[in-house]
């Protein structure tokens, strides 16, 4: 088991979204994460472009993990999205992006808020996972690779 399955429905993995911008992703994000948890959509969009603008949360390797701590949400929460075309991110190797997690955690969970970052990063740091997660074909499919992940 890991702690990243637990984050994610059918619901909250979407693919082959477009934007034009990494602030419309974060608009999607958070009108998204509004209609599922009740947040406010203006909360959750300052503070994953507050963050961004602190420096880029792409990883490298085409993976970004945009995260944020919220007022108010009382559990880690999380969203993956597909992107295609690909966004510039500003990622260190230049490279633009296309597997996107979004991770929200509630203000006062520092300590869970890392370890979940860093089970996502040794996850996307699988190039054969990467591969996998951009290939395939349904959200059921992706569900599942998150599913049997183990960190």
């Amino acid at each position: 088991m890991n702690q990243i399955s637990p984050l994610l429905n059918l619901d909250s993995i979407q693919t082959d979204l477009s934007f034009i911008s990494k602030e419309k992703l974060f608009e999607h994000a958070a009108n998204w994460f509004e209609s599922q948890f009740g947040l406010k959509a203006s909360d959750v969009f300052n503070n994953l472009f507050e963050r961004e603008r602190l420096g880029s949360t792409a990883l490298g390797y085409g993976v970004a993990i945009p995260h944020g701590r919220i007022k108010g949400l009382k559990q880690a929460a999380g969203a993956f999205f597909r992107l295609s075309p690909p966004l510039e991110f500003e990622a260190p190797d230049n490279r633009p992006v296309n597997l996107c997690f979004i991770l929200l955690a509630p203000a006062d969970a520092n300590e869970s808020h890392l370890q979940i970052l860093g089970e996502l990063a040794q996850l996307f740091g699988d190039p054969g996972m990467r591969e996998k997660l951009s290939q395939a074909p349904s959200a059921i499919t992706i569900s599942q690779l998150f599913n049997s992940w183990i960190a």
